[in-house]
């Protein structure tokens, strides 16, 4: 019989703050199935509860010094609910991304393969227009890159809104033709943003 089977909880405990591991070992002891048997109430599997109430017993030991518990009981009882619903929530969690994965999966797959593509496709596009004169880049950039009006591009440039017009429709042209030539210049690409 341990010399600190006959002590109180909370001066077990005390010991326990003091870097006795006999004392943690007592608490152990008397705690372990107690714990066990409030995760199982919860939890249908034996090991999870046994590795729950591992982890309630380590991290009671890490932050010993730390803690102050007047009733080390409860406040096990309460770690170990705690880890359970943590648990729950978690498999839960993981639950859900299973199930919206399985049910969604392919479309949200298609919707990545798309937009990757239409990010190629820009990209492509971005490198064509670096090669346009500078007035017609710029207005091309800022009305169909980043989609500000033809008239607030005039104003930002000091063009008349006509002067821009004319600027986007030589981007444009400018563009399409490049792209055609790209694509009967190499086929695969057109068949492989096509195709991805």
């Amino acid at each position: 019989m341990s010399v600190f089977s006959s002590l109180e909880d909370k001066v077990l405990f005390e010991h326990i703050r003091k870097d006795n591991v006999s004392a943690f070992r007592e608490l152990y002891d008397r705690y372990w199935n107690k714990l066990f048997f409030v995760c199982h109430k919860r939890l249908p599997s034996a090991a999870i509860c046994e590795e729950i109430v591992q982890d309630v017993f380590i991290v009671l030991w890490k932050k010993r010094h730390a803690l102050e518990i007047d009733h080390p009981s409860r406040y096990l009882a309460t770690m170990a609910r705690h880890a359970v619903y943590h648990h729950l929530a978690r498999e839960n969690r993981q639950e859900e991304a299973r199930h919206r994965y399985l049910h969604k999966g392919p479309s949200t797959a298609a919707g990545l393969e798309e937009a990757v593509d239409n990010k190629m496709m820009m990209e492509l596009v971005k490198k064509l227009a670096d090669n346009l004169p500078e007035k017609c880049r710029l207005v091309f950039v800022y009305n169909k890159i980043e989609d500000k009006p033809l008239s607030e591009v005039a104003g930002m440039l000091k063009i008349s809104p006509k002067t821009a017009e004319n600027h986007l429709t030589r981007a444009l042209k400018n563009i399409r033709l490049n792209l055609a030539r790209l694509f009967c210049s190499f086929p695969g690409l057109l068949l492989f943003l096509i195709l991805r």
